[in-house]
């Protein structure tokens, strides 16, 4: 079965005011539109736009509520069914109803930021179930701004780049390029009027300690008011790459320029945050079109900029490290952390055809395939086409173009911006049109 689906952009305020609109081929709302939101998280649940074809569900979670084994399929209905009685936790947990019936684990999204989201990690399966357990015997409401686990599940996500440029920071960079960074502040520091080489010799001080150290010194002291030492670590870091852009408008070469110039964008829209040096500890990545980044559970990371599909399991735990003025519970943070230090973690795919190419981050919850047939093969016989075999329920918009999708039961137009929910017993779906499309599933 293929239902449409829809949704309204959520209307963050680091959103873009066009980006969604521009891509799916609509009017701008005139307010900031953050995420487009595909799928059955009950948070912006898709709205379906033919009700009748699902009993009168006006939502993608009412059907899967009501019809599981419909929507999900038999399979994925047992699975998530048998998954959801070992993540509901035990008698004491103040919400298990909620998550005690099968569901749909993945969440795909349209992501456009027009500034810089939060620092934040992702806990793993059993971190989750942990910390909701003792969060709801503690008596914290699942909504609380306290609230470090809204549900018992993990929160694993990708990122597919849809501008020329994505911007974002990434896990720890090694330490031997923290180094460099700091001896460039040094000859900055050098370099001014007032050199004041002791707030970097606190940084590096630290640094020896560990990352751990580090990151419980900047976010414990950074976040304790108008004094302290990080406090004044991050004005001199802010004026330190202040310094730098005069220094290259009047033609010197700096290092780490990059990373510089995020310094004076974080401080821009966070002034003070000491997120802002907690930055430079991270990989800064800049995407490209069709570059995709995995961020599994640990990884610190921010995106900064830029427009992209992403997908996530269904999942609201977020772990904020700053850029933030949200909660941050810095020991729980702590816990969830991967400090080790590693290259970005870009994720290849597996060229299964011309124009398909999976993403596999080898989760259950979700798969990533991206369809594309070259607009300068319309006028070919015959008509382009792309197959994928499902192995569970899957969702598609499309961003270019326009495509016949035919699976084995029954088949639907789609054009750019629209997008449609699919059964798994339509088995292999054939695409025939050209443009683009992203297929979201389950994994394998």
């Amino acid at each position: 079965m293929f239902v449409g689906i829809t949704n309204t952009p959520r209307n963050y305020a680091w959103g873009s005011t066009h980006a969604i609109a521009d891509l799916l081929g609509r009017a701008p709302s005139g307010v900031p539109e953050a995420e487009l939101w595909l799928g059955a998280h009950v948070g912006s649940s898709s709205i379906i736009e033919d009700a009748s074809l699902v009993g009168g569900a006006a939502n993608l979670a009412e059907w899967v509520a009501a019809a599981p084994e419909v929507a999900l399929g038999v399979d994925l209905a047992k699975r998530e069914t048998d998954a959801a009685g070992s993540a509901a936790g035990s008698p004491a947990s103040a919400a298990p109803a909620d998550f005690a019936a099968p569901r749909l684990p993945f969440l795909l999204k349209i992501l456009a930021a027009a500034r810089p989201l939060s620092l934040q990690a992702h806990p793993t399966t059993e971190q989750a179930r942990a910390g909701f357990e003792l969060e709801n015997e503690a008596g914290i409401a699942v909504d609380a701004g306290n609230r470090n686990y809204r549900d018992p599940f993990h929160k694993p996500e990708l990122i597919f780049a849809l501008s020329d440029t994505f911007e974002a920071l990434c896990g720890f960079r090694p330490l031997n390029e923290v180094r460099g960074i700091l001896a460039e502040l040094r000859l900055l520091d050098l370099s001014t009027d007032n050199p004041q080489a002791a707030a970097i010799d606190s940084l590096e001080n630290h640094l020896a300690l560990g990352l751990r150290d580090t990151v419980d010194w900047l976010l414990r002291d950074g976040r304790g008011g108008d004094s302290g030492e990080v406090k004044w670590l991050v004005e001199r870091v802010v004026a330190l790459a202040q310094h730098a852009e005069s220094l290259a408008a009047g033609g010197a070469t700096i290092g780490y320029a990059r990373e510089l110039a995020t310094v004076r964008a974080l401080a821009a829209a966070y002034p003070g945050d000491p997120g802002i040096v907690l930055a430079l500890l991270l990989n800064r990545v800049s995407l490209k079109r069709g570059e995709v980044l995995y961020l599994p559970a640990g990884n610190i990371h921010a995106y900064l900029s830029g427009l992209g599909v992403e997908l996530m399991a269904a999942s609201d735990n977020v772990l904020r490290g700053g850029l933030t003025p949200k909660h941050i519970d810095i020991e729980e943070l702590l816990g969830v952390l991967d400090f080790s230090a590693a290259p970005a973690p870009y994720l290849a795919p597996v060229e299964e055809a011309p124009g398909v190419s999976r993403y596999r981050p080898g989760v259950p919850d979700f798969e990533l395939v991206h369809i594309e047939a070259d607009a300068d093969a319309v006028s070919a016989t015959p008509v382009p086409m792309r197959q994928i075999t499902l192995a569970g329920p899957a969702i598609a918009i499309c961003t270019i173009g326009g495509f016949l999708v035919a699976g084995g039961l029954s088949s639907r137009p789609l054009k750019r911006g629209q997008a449609v929910y699919v059964t798994p017993d339509e088995g292999t779906l054939t695409f025939a049109g050209t443009g683009e499309v992203f297929l979201a599933t389950v994994g394998a």
